[in-house]
């Protein structure tokens, strides 16, 4: 019984886990596209200050360069997690599944031992009275 317990509180734990994982990526996820939006505007600003939105001009604003690459790699960032986040999703409906077949097995062993019990207990209070 306390095995089962266990096994029930081990999985629960990992689903929780799992769940925490999805919702980190997620996080990261909204803050990289922020942030990159903000990259975005600040760049057009430079650019709308400069006078100069052509990249490959040689007067083009080095600031305008170093945050274009930023925003790049955040957005590189981006797709990798997006990846990260349907595998995060798979293992936590894994561990979800395992959970629940944890649970309806305890379940099905309860209900087979519930009329043991009572069987052993009645039949035992008979004996006794006999």
């Amino acid at each position: 019984m306390k095995t089962r317990g266990s096994v029930i509180r081990l999985k629960r734990f990992a689903v929780e886990e799992k769940r925490r994982n999805l919702s980190r990526i997620e996080l990261m996820i909204r803050e990289f596209s922020r942030d990159s939006g903000e990259l975005d505007r600040e760049i057009a600003a430079e650019e709308a200050r400069a006078g100069i939105s052509d990249p490959k001009h040689f007067a083009y604003p080095t600031y305008a360069k170093a945050a274009a690459q930023r925003r790049d790699n955040l957005r590189r960032s981006v797709e990798d997690l997006k990846l990260q986040l349907e595998e995060a999703r798979t293992e936590h409906e894994d561990a979800l599944a395992d959970l629940r077949k944890v649970e309806a097995l305890d379940e099905r062993e309860r209900a087979v031992e519930a009329p043991r019990e009572q069987g052993l207990s009645s039949g035992g209070f008979a004996m006794a009275r006999a």
